[in-house]
């Protein structure tokens, strides 16, 4: 099984006629994505790749094909107004790729979002992977921009707010005769839609999930609190590495929301709260596979 979605989720893409979204959009319909649709206001009636119909509106793209989760490459100025154009449409899953949201608009799609069936995972985010099988992943859904061919068909969940360490994750993982079940991405920005809590707790739940590498970094009580559910709840064999061991007090590393501030949110403070949840922790990157392997055999 899966979390999030499966082989036959039907996707939509907001802008796809832009340089990245169409790159990423080609890509997952190679890996087997089933990409019913694409929105670009004022380019209502073309064809994207000959075969996937372009909407003015993601309601229109809705109605005309039944998709239920969209993935958003539009520019920041507008990422905002595409998330809650998905909400309205009444799609079951946004996944906000688009990176530099002004926090501004985050806080208003959060308290517009409240009491609607929508989930967000991001912004700022690589998406999500649900592997399929065969060489080129047959039957499973790419949602973003992660490689597709990393991904091997399998138990082990992934969780990260890392883009980069999700693939390092996921490929360690590959190599070493493991597959995944879904691998998500969560994204980095200090206001996002989907916790470590909300994806550990969905992975739990999932019977083909049988271990979980969770990635987190510096900068807010995110980890904290899922691993301190993870250790009243969860059962299954966890994993974790944070990012930033090395970062100064107070200097942004790589994401908006990896910043220290005023002694919260210290790698050090994560580390011991995943180790004291009975979380197996990989001291480097290149750790991640073989401390959850090392977990897993305890």
């Amino acid at each position: 099984m899966s979390i999030l979605v499966t082989p036959d989720t039907k996707v939509l893409i907001q802008g796809i006629t832009g340089s990245f979204g169409a790159r990423h959009a080609k890509l997952s319909l190679d890996y087997g994505t089933k990409v019913v649709a694409g929105v670009t206001p004022g380019k209502g009636g073309q064809l994207f790749e000959s075969q996937v119909p372009i909407f003015d509106t993601v309601d229109q793209a809705v109605r005309e094909t039944g998709a239920t989760v969209s993935a958003i490459f539009v520019p920041p100025p507008f990422a905002a107004d595409a998330i809650l154009e998905g909400v309205a449409a009444g799609l079951d899953l946004v996944v906000c790729i688009t990176e530099g949201i002004p926090v501004i608009d985050m806080m208003k799609v959060k308290e517009a979002m409240k009491g609607s069936k929508t989930r967000l995972i991001g912004p700022n985010c690589p998406g999500l992977v649900t592997p399929g099988t065969g060489e080129k992943s047959h039957g499973g859904c790419r949602i973003g921009i992660a490689p597709g061919y990393i991904h091997k068909k399998g138990n082990v969940g992934v969780v990260s707010r890392s883009g980069t360490l999700t693939y390092e994750a996921v490929w360690q993982l590959t190599t070493r005769g493991y597959g995944q079940s879904t691998c998500v991405g969560i994204g980095g920005d200090p206001i996002n839609g989907t916790s470590h809590l909300d994806i550990l707790k969905m992975f739990n739940e999932d019977p083909e999930t049988e271990a979980i590498i969770m990635i987190g970094e510096i900068g807010g009580s995110a980890e904290e609190e899922a691993a301190a559910w993870a250790a009243e709840n969860c059962k299954k064999p966890i994993a974790g590495f944070i990012a930033g061991a090395t970062a100064p007090e107070g200097r942004r590393m790589g994401h908006a929301g990896a910043i220290v501030s005023g002694g919260q949110g210290t790698a050090a403070g994560k580390v011991a709260a995943l180790r004291a949840a009975g979380i197996e922790i990989a001291e480097t990157p290149s750790d991640m596979a073989d401390a959850l392997i090392r977990r897993m055999k305890r």
